[in-house]
């Protein structure tokens, strides 16, 4: 039967239920959570008939409902609403360096976890770490492969996005298109914690590599339009400023 499942236009409180994300959410009264979602459900979480759960398509579309069944196929779940989860604003976005190794999905986690809309993979000039183009696509994954798992740990019904690799000239390009461009720079001398934030609009953090910021970088983001700012008197590693940033900023939007 389809039709017939009520929407809200709000998201109604679920205690903390968890989320699997779907490539689609159909419209019917019974849908299944199938493949490394169901067996993550059943053998991980060893969620039983009765349990609430949220399934949604990472693009602002969820489903709540309850557990009917759980066995080797997957979850069954009996939905009770559907409701659309708005796109936030402002929209965050954080501009990376590519960090060493790991440090490059650890980045991406952290700032889904707080927030962030989209990533952009920014090859810096100092940085370490080189994504050719027979590494782009396996660079790539990972990092959207931490973004989704980051989101599920967040309940975030709405993935971030991780866009195609982006050179300094693309990333002026970018900046002079936004509402607020913050560049994190331990020799700024304005603080972020006194930036005034929009309400609406594109706010976007960038965040240099291990090495630093060039000169010519930071005159480049000058003249894109963006403020050189500082997060404190101590200097975080590329994999957490960016983090750190975000959540400052959304202390003033989101969370208020």
């Amino acid at each position: 039967m389809t039709g017939a499942v009520p929407t809200d236009a709000a998201a109604p409180e679920l205690d903390g239920a968890p989320l699997f994300l779907v490539d689609e959410v159909p419209d019917t009264h019974v849908l299944t959570v199938a493949g490394a979602e169901g067996r993550h459900a059943v053998e991980v979480l060893r969620l039983t008939t009765g349990e609430r759960v949220r399934v949604g398509d990472g693009r602002g579309l969820v489903a709540d409902g309850t557990v009917v069944s759980a066995g080797p196929g997957g979850l069954q779940v009996q939905v009770t609403v559907r409701h659309e989860v708005p796109a936030p604003t402002p929209s965050l976005v954080l501009v990376q360096a590519l960090p060493k190794g790991d440090r490059g999905p650890l980045a991406v986690e952290l700032a889904t976890e707080l927030g962030v809309d989209r990533i952009v993979p920014w090859t810096a000039a100092r940085c370490v770490t080189r994504w050719r183009e027979d590494r782009t696509e396996k660079g790539l994954a990972k990092w959207r492969a931490a973004a989704r798992a980051a989101s599920k740990q967040a309940r975030r019904p709405r993935l971030p996005e991780v866009t195609e690799p982006m050179s300094t000239r693309q990333v002026c390009g970018f900046l002079g298109d936004v509402d607020l461009a913050l560049v994190l720079h331990e020799q700024a001398r304005r603080p972020l914690a006194g930036v005034p934030v929009p309400a609406e609009g594109t706010v976007v953090v960038v965040v240099g590599p291990e090495g630093g910021l060039t000169d010519g970088e930071v005159v480049a983001f000058l003249a894109a339009g963006a403020e050189p700012v500082r997060l404190g008197a101590e200097v975080l590693r590329t994999s957490t400023a960016g983090a750190a940033a975000l959540a400052a900023i959304s202390t003033k939007t989101k969370w208020v």
